[in-house]
């Protein structure tokens, strides 16, 4: 085993990780593989960046995803106070069993497919705006980041009359000193949401998942109706900012890569496969969520002590060259198999299909519409949120021909 503290270490922020976290990763994949990195104003973590250490760290019962075990003593989520922390993602079995278990049954591939109409709905009607719009376009603003968020709310079964305004709510999330609020304001929403369902059950998935708790065996323990407002927070926040960043750098992508552009407007069949390798080019998050080593355990040949923080590096497991050979090159045709932008184990993304189905049809809508959609800004102009976890633009001007 090696100890990989020796070198001082780099910080997992700054211009040169936002704006590039692809090669920030690699240089650290290519000469410290698994090493600590510091994460300004919380102290030193540790980050693993090559794809078959990635894939058995996210799988590993041994790196928890319990707050109570950061290092040098428990933290608590400020969202915890507001009622909308208490979900599977912050959990570790059996509560992350019990707590994923009634939303899995829920979550159903036929849901998703019945949803796929509606959403193509929604974007053609955000269509029809672009298309009355002159000159530049957010594309970003005007279409990724309104059509997933109307979807979600279709899914969830938000009255028709407060789509618009729980809508507006999520989109103000990454707005400054905004956050706390939106978690407020959901809590309330969501409460009153699940209190109106019990009584009226509708055909959504959170009537489907009140109907399958309240009905559950008590022995195999049901949620609480603060983890039911925790779980629909998750399910909206969620499947959000992934979805959004998904459509935006994947325009992008395609933007950026005529050939492949050019493939995809012959051949719409290539439609799911292109999902797949804009999902591993572009990797919507930079990292999984926090993980705290529960005992010393080795990664990838490097010993890291108990009570760490791990940090484990999506992007970098979806561009390491010993899985995909040439990784840094857009290519429609790839066998993507094994990329892991929506994670891996026991917290595998759950809206994985969603978000597949989100894109498609946002791709398919916006080349059926716009076949001359073109970048209105130099691609080195364009500015990646400073940010940890997400890997998003901040804006996405084009034209749209």
């Amino acid at each position: 085993m090696t100890d990989a503290t020796a070198t001082e270490p780099v910080a997992l922020a700054g211009e040169a990780y936002h704006q590039d976290p692809w090669g920030f990763f690699a240089r650290l994949r290519e000469s410290r593989p698994v090493t600590e990195v510091r994460m300004p104003g919380y102290g030193r973590a540790w980050v693993v960046t090559r794809h078959a250490d990635v894939r058995a760290a996210l799988a590993d019962p041994r790196l928890s995803r319990d707050m109570s075990r950061w290092p040098g003593g428990a933290r608590s989520r400020p969202s915890e106070e507001r009622g909308v922390a208490t979900h599977m993602l912050h959990a570790d079995p059996p509560d992350h069993t019990r707590l994923r278990r009634p939303v899995q049954k829920a979550f159903t591939p036929r849901r998703i497919a019945r949803l796929r109409p509606r959403a193509a709905r929604i974007a053609a009607v955000l269509a029809d705006g672009l298309a009355a719009a002159d000159g530049v376009t957010d594309l970003l603003a005007a279409y990724a980041r309104p059509l997933p968020a109307t979807v979600l709310c279709e899914l969830l079964g938000v009255p028709e009359a407060d789509r618009a305004g729980v809508a507006a709510t999520v989109l103000r999330y990454d707005a400054a000193g905004e956050m706390a609020r939106v978690e407020e304001d959901l809590a309330a929403y969501f409460a009153g949401l699940i209190a109106a369902r019990r009584a009226e059950p509708g055909d959504d998935l959170l009537s489907a998942l009140i109907s399958g708790n309240d009905q559950a065996d008590e022995t195999a323990g049901r949620l609480t109706v603060t983890e039911l407002v925790s779980t629909a927070f998750l399910l909206v926040m969620a499947g959000f900012d992934t979805t959004v960043n998904l459509i935006s750098s994947g325009v992008l992508a395609l933007l950026t890569h005529p050939g492949e552009m050019a493939r995809l407007r012959a051949d719409r069949s290539l439609l799911p496969a292109a999902v797949e390798e804009l999902l591993r080019f572009t990797s919507p998050v930079n990292h999984a969520n926090d993980r705290f080593t529960t005992e010393e355990l080795a990664i990838g040949g490097v010993t890291i002590p108990a009570g760490a923080w791990v940090m484990i590096a999506l992007p970098s497991a979806n561009r390491d060259p010993a899985r995909f050979p040439a990784p840094d090159r857009l290519d429609l045709g790839r066998d993507t198999s094994g990329h892991l932008a929506f994670g891996h184990g026991i917290h595998y993304c759950l809206g994985a299909p969603l978000a597949r189905m989100e894109a498609e049809v946002a791709l398919g809508t916006l080349l059926d519409r716009f076949p001359g959609v073109s970048l209105a800004a130099a691609p080195e102009e364009l500015r990646w949120r400073p940010v940890s976890l997400m890997n998003g633009l901040e804006s996405l001007p084009v034209r749209l021909g």
